[in-house]
């Protein structure tokens, strides 16, 4: 039996997108694929629609969230999962138009242990990159060139451009659309709830199959159209300026810029660094130590930039008086981490624990250029390979261990 997709695509108050990606997988792939959407609380007739479409292809599962709180697409990614009736599943966002054979390309490479991505050809929204190809054939479904797209797409898309292709035609990274056996996806515990509703929880997935041992494979043969963003991350009206252009930057709602500094902040936390990878979307993953600070002179707005920076941060008995109570109740709500574990005073025997690497250092040094060595912990301690002390500028380093832990977070216990 031939291989069958079963396409996730949660979707929140952007059904004209939806209605156009749906068409153009019926129309350009066909109905042996499985289509299941998940309506996260819309208003703008979203769950009518998907109601009338379920009753007409067979072939298409609905599920909505009654609300009255958002659940993003996080949760429900994994929801749909769930629902799926084939063995493989495709992440796939609902502003993506399906190119001719996109299926084909991607099942061609698709085995257990594999993830594999179609190649975006985007809008100029986002900064230009290896990992996609950059032509505007329009950013709403009214002005879309799909004749141009084929055509484009048909021609070889632009493959003059491809500097550094492989013969082969793929290259090692991941980025949506992205598909999966569902095993596999569910071996690991699927996303993260940590990054609801949205922001992050790719990265963090990324990281975990690459952790796991998945190869990654991008099919440069198999295309979709992302017009890109068209959930919650910007403001209502045009992106276009009036001199034609496309563009993101200032664009953003502030509930996405809320929502994207709370997951970032959750990513640091749990991998110890920011995001990482190639120039194809490689994950990069430096190892996980446990680190904790010990830091003297600190203030509120320090802790606030420190605490996600360790394991757990040592303050002085002022500064546990002063503003830890208050640092806990603002930035609780953000997190799942248990903040009570993670802020405490320099005389917890907690600091002298044998697994750990202390960094000492005075807070009233910190420069922007200095913390840098903090946003680098990990690969600096990686490089030093010793136990024992070491000094890097304001830093004072006891390593105790050089033990690691990004394994044990392969797997999603909380799902």
């Amino acid at each position: 039996m031939s291989k069958v997709i079963s396409f996730i695509q949660p979707s929140r108050n952007n059904l004209k997108y939806l209605q156009w990606s749906y068409n153009s997988i019926r129309k350009n792939l066909g109905y042996r694929h499985e289509i299941c959407w998940a309506d996260d609380f819309s208003d703008d007739g979203t769950w009518f629609w998907m109601k009338e479409i379920a009753e007409k292809d067979k072939n298409v599962k609905i599920h909505r969230n009654e609300g009255p709180t958002r659940l993003g697409h996080t949760i429900l990614y994994d929801t749909l999962v769930d629902m799926a009736s084939n063995d493989i599943v495709m992440i796939y966002h609902a502003d993506m138009y399906a190119c001719p054979n996109m299926d084909v390309e991607v099942l061609k490479h698709l085995e257990r242990g594999k993830v594999v991505s179609a190649t975006r050809i985007e809008p100029p929204l986002h900064p230009d990159g290896p990992e996609k190809i950059l032509v505007d054939f329009g950013i709403e479904p009214e002005e879309f060139k799909e004749q141009e797209l084929l055509n484009f797409v048909n021609a070889g898309a632009g493959a003059q451009t491809w500097e550094g292709i492989p013969e082969d035609k793929t290259t090692e990274g991941i980025f949506a659309p992205w598909a999966i056996y569902k095993d596999d996806f569910q071996k690991i515990g699927g996303h993260d709830p940590l990054y609801a509703p949205q922001s992050k929880e790719d990265s963090d997935i990324f990281n975990r199959f690459q952790l796991a041992g998945y190869e990654t494979i991008q099919t440069w043969s198999g295309y979709v159209y992302h017009m890109t963003c068209r959930g919650s991350r910007f403001k209502d009206g045009a992106m276009r300026n009036p001199a034609g252009q496309v563009f993101m930057k200032g664009r953003e709602s502030s509930e996405w810029l809320a929502q994207n500094l709370r997951s970032t902040r959750n990513f640091i936390r749990k991998w110890g660094h920011m995001v990482k990878h190639d120039k194809y979307l490689k994950p990069i993953v430096p190892p996980k130590y446990k680190v904790y600070f010990k830091a003297y002179n600190c203030n509120l707005e320090l802790l606030r930039e420190l605490e996600p920076w360790c394991d757990k941060i040592f303050l002085d008995s002022g500064a546990i008086g002063k503003y830890v109570h208050q640092y806990k109740l603002e930035e609780q709500p953000n997190t799942q981490f248990d903040l009570d574990e993670r802020t405490w005073m320099y005389g917890n025997s907690k600091i002298t624990d044998k697994d750990a690497i202390i960094v000492e250092f005075d807070c009233n040094k910190l420069t922007p250029d200095n913390f840098q060595i903090i946003v680098n912990l990990s690969e600096i301690i990686q490089e030093s390979g010793e136990l024992g002390e070491m000094e890097l500028d304001i830093f004072k380093f006891y390593i105790n261990s050089l033990e690691t832990y990004e394994k044990n977070l392969v797997v999603c216990k909380t799902n």
